[in-house]
């Protein structure tokens, strides 16, 4: 092909040529063009040219074997990849992972949450919340009888889960605010990618939309997820019209009712076994912390008298602290109304477990073995003159225990627990099947 294309001026150039059938006519044709080349000249500009083309094909040879070779280097190296990931080294799934720089040695002061930071809960909790929250909606909300036949499906929910109460659809977003392949449900059902864009327009959740969202962020939320899927559902199939706002506000109005009214407290300290998991390196690390001079301060939602039932309960095998677990730390607040506990200027009041009433004298300092309720976050560091950098509190919930505090006016550092799911995620992703399939995925 090259050594044609090279011809094809020469042969435009002889066809340009005029011939007349007298000797003057050629000389005068070839004087008008300047001349024209000698058979010998011509033979030669076709030798070169072919020539080039030989070596053009040469190099167009060379640059395919290259691709070749590379092609292969790169099919080996590929094939071992299996071998690569067995010498790569494992992640510690105990190990201290950070997204952001901490000198330990600067923090003088440690503060727990007690729902799942201390204290750990068994799957069967989510039963009991959800057969209570059930319960409450048909004898209080009048919902159909029907419903207590619903059973907590511990497969179906996950964390950081949103309900559009507009539309009624349980989601599961990614960091771009866009619905996961399978992450969207109506009721029970699983929504295909036409239907979410049928029904959104696009998978990606826009301002507007999201102002219809509400999150289901923590543990604690898995049995609301799962009971408002089995309400929607129930109501599609029984063909029943319905508002999937007033669905969201009574399976959440019931929840609520479960926690605070303090039945579900109750039914976790009637039979501690079946609901709590003792950790036995807690004590351990509670009294490693106060041996190293560091100030300890317990902060959470949760009413006294449930917290003490609990900690007695997880630290029952050691008899030194059983009954006096209360000594592990500095300061003990209780029913501290967070994520309002940090912008609020709510004042602390002493609470006397005894007699289960608050003080009505003012609360000025922290005194030892002493209980306190509500508060906030400013009278907190006024009163122990600790500094926000030198704290540290770790809690489970992203908002109440994370995102409140970052929006408060005062510096007050917060780091969310290391979750057992973590722990599990890291084991997940350290076996060889994991490995393989991330392989192929990349």
């Amino acid at each position: 092909m090259a050594c044609f294309r090279r011809l094809l001026p020469l042969c435009s150039s002889i066809n340009r040529t005029t011939f007349s059938s007298s000797g003057s006519g050629v000389v005068q044709g070839f004087r008008s063009y300047g001349g024209i080349a000698s058979p010998e000249q011509t033979l030669l500009k076709l030798e070169d040219a072919e020539t080039r083309a030989g070596a053009d094909t040469l190099v167009l040879d060379d640059e395919i074997a290259q691709i070749r070779r590379e092609f292969d280097a790169a099919k080996q190296s590929f094939l071992r990849v299996p071998e690569a990931l067995k010498a790569m080294p494992k992640m510690n799934p105990e190990g201290i992972y950070v997204n952001k720089n901490l000198r330990l040695d600067s923090i003088q002061v440690y503060g727990f949450d007690y729902d799942y930071t201390l204290a750990h809960y068994s799957s069967n909790l989510q039963s009991l919340i959800y057969d209570l929250a059930k319960e409450h909606m048909v004898n209080e909300f009048h919902y159909p009888e029907i419903c207590m036949e619903f059973k907590y499906d511990p497969t179906f929910p996950i964390r950081g889960l949103y309900y559009d109460k507009l539309k009624g659809c349980l989601l599961k977003l990614d960091f771009f605010g866009s619905i996961e392949s399978d992450g969207c449900y109506y009721g029970r059902r699983k929504l295909s990618r036409k239907e979410i864009e049928e029904i959104y327009g696009t998978r990606h959740i826009g301002r507007d939309q999201a102002r219809g969202l509400v999150g289901l962020m923590d543990f604690f939320c898995f049995s609301e997820a799962c009971l408002i899927a089995d309400i929607v559902q129930y109501f599609v199939d029984a063909k029943l019209e319905f508002d999937a706002c007033y669905i969201y506000q009574d399976v959440n109005r019931a929840i609520q009712h479960v926690h605070r009214s303090g039945v579900a407290h109750r039914g976790i300290l009637s039979d501690p076994h079946k609901y709590l998991v003792k950790n036995g390196q807690l004590l351990h690390f509670l009294k490693m912390l106060r041996e190293k001079g560091k100030k300890l301060f317990l902060l959470t939602n949760s009413p006294y008298y449930f917290v003490d039932g609990g900690m007695r309960f997880m630290l029952e095998d050691s008899t030194d602290f059983r009954d006096s677990w209360r000594e592990l730390f500095d300061v003990v607040i209780a029913k501290a109304n967070k994520p309002d506990f940090y912008t609020s200027e709510h004042p602390f009041r002493c609470y006397d477990a005894e007699k289960d009433t608050l003080a009505f004298t003012k609360v000025d300092a922290f005194l030892p073995n002493k209980i306190y309720y509500h508060g906030c976050l400013k009278s907190f560091l006024q009163i122990t003159k600790w500094k926000g950098p030198e704290v540290i509190y770790f809690g489970d919930h992203l908002f109440s225990d994370l995102r409140g505090p970052a929006k408060a006016e005062y510096f007050f550092l917060v780091s969310s627990k290391v979750l057992c799911v973590l722990q599990d995620e890291i084991l997940i992703q350290n076996e060889d099947a994991y490995r393989w399939n991330r392989r192929n995925f990349i």
